[in-house]
């Protein structure tokens, strides 16, 4: 991998989970790295100390990216501390809470769809100025197992909007490309150590999953941080519009 030693990177929900993975990973190779929150700011604030121990600069950010100004907040503030923006990774994202198609109402399907959909397309919009100032700069988004699959009972709302992240991402790969911004993706499966698996998954469906992977073990949020570290650190590189499947061979496109 090429050393991402200087460059500007941005993750989004990088306060805890597969977020502060990523940020670890990423400042480990000796990037730069503004860590986004919604609510963990205390999270935020002991990684980023953490962080600048390693002799590289990190700073925290607060912002409700399901909306138009909160994005807009963001991108203020990259603008602010940054002249131009290297790596963004839209991993910011959350099942809500399971609920099935006959039991949903409009409300929760716009809450489920602005997380994890309207956050991504707000977010990246936001930031194309500053990622083309770069020339050569790549954009990470956080699909799931869920969007290839369809999920878990309960999870087709948080389906469709992973889904819809594996689409946005072939999309944008194309029309980014000029700008010398590649788009790719991660689908991650069962990874244990993040927070979506801790609050919205059983033990017993867990260790159900675990029993038909092929490699016999859940994922870790690390081996998805060295992943989004790949597709980061090529920033030069001929890889986009991909979506690299993280899942212990469960399922394979």
């Amino acid at each position: 991998m090429n050393s991402l030693k200087n460059k500007n990177t941005l993750v989004t929900g990088g306060a805890s989970g597969i977020g502060r993975a990523i940020v670890r990973e990423l400042a480990g190779l000796g990037a730069n790295v503004l860590i986004h929150y919604h609510h963990s700011k205390d999270s935020a604030v002991a990684l980023a100390e953490e962080i600048r121990a390693l002799g590289v600069d990190a700073d925290i950010v607060q912002a409700d990216l399901s909306t138009e100004a909160g994005a807009g907040a963001l991108a203020a503030a990259v603008a602010k501390k940054w002249s131009n923006l290297d790596v963004l990774v839209n991993n910011a994202g959350d099942l809500v809470a399971r609920r099935k198609l006959e039991e949903m109402d409009m409300e929760f399907y716009r809450s489920v769809i602005s997380i994890n959909l309207d956050s991504n397309v707000l977010v990246t919009r936001a930031m194309i100025p500053l990622l083309k100032k770069s020339r050569a700069s790549s954009i990470v988004n956080l699909a799931s197992l869920a969007g290839r699959k369809g999920g878990h009972a309960g999870s087709i709302i948080y389906s469709t909007a992973k889904g819809a992240i594996l689409t946005l991402t072939r999309s944008l790969s194309s029309e980014l490309a000029p700008y010398g911004i590649r788009v790719n993706a991660v689908a991650p499966g069962l990874i244990l150590g993040s927070a979506f698996h801790a609050t919205h998954t059983t033990e017993e469906s867990k260790q159900a999953t675990i029993r038909d992977i092929p490699l016999h073990r859940a994922g870790t949020c690390e081996d998805v941080a060295r992943a989004v570290a790949f597709f980061a650190s090529e920033y030069d590189g001929f890889i986009t519009g991909a979506t690299l499947d993280i899942n212990g061979g469960i399922y394979m496109a």
